[in-house]
């Protein structure tokens, strides 16, 4: 349970897995790969923060919430198989609400990507988009999803 371990280290607890805003579930396992859904950056809830990356919001603030994204995304992955049973973090798609000439979507998405890596070490490391677009649910700023391979 290295991961619970890190997870600790970071100051962090895994919550409770998002309950779906819409008609989906969280996460489906097809074979050896969990697929989660989008996640939003949720706590107890409530997202974090509100609008546009670029404009109403910066970039350390998406990236902290692309983080919060990926802990969620986690959290629906543990509540199917059980976070012991991640092999690797194979995918990580990351959303961006940016707002009009905002290009630094990696930057952002940097925020899950380098969480992961501190969560599963070498097995966090994975493949990766980032998108930016003019709308995501709720005004949130950034949605992450993300493939894990498991036992």
């Amino acid at each position: 349970m290295a991961w619970a371990e890190n997870l600790k280290k970071l100051g962090l607890e895994l919550p409770p897995a998002p309950a779906p805003v819409a008609v989906y579930v969280p996460a489906v396992r097809s074979g050896n790969h969990v697929y989660t859904s989008g996640q939003l950056p949720f706590v107890n809830g409530q997202l974090t923060v509100t609008g546009k990356v670029g404009a109403e919001v910066s970039i350390e603030q998406a990236a902290e919430a692309a983080r919060l994204c990926a802990l969620n995304a986690l959290a629906a992955v543990h509540d199917l198989v059980g976070l012991d049973n991640v092999v690797r973090i194979v995918k990580v798609v990351g959303f961006v609400a940016s707002a009009p000439g905002f290009g630094d979507q990696p930057l952002v998405i940097n925020g899950a990507s380098e969480f992961l890596g501190e969560v599963f070490g070498d097995a966090g490391v994975h493949a990766r988009s980032a998108v930016g677009t003019s709308e995501l649910p709720k005004n949130t700023p950034v949605e992450v999803e993300l493939i894990a391979e498991v036992r």
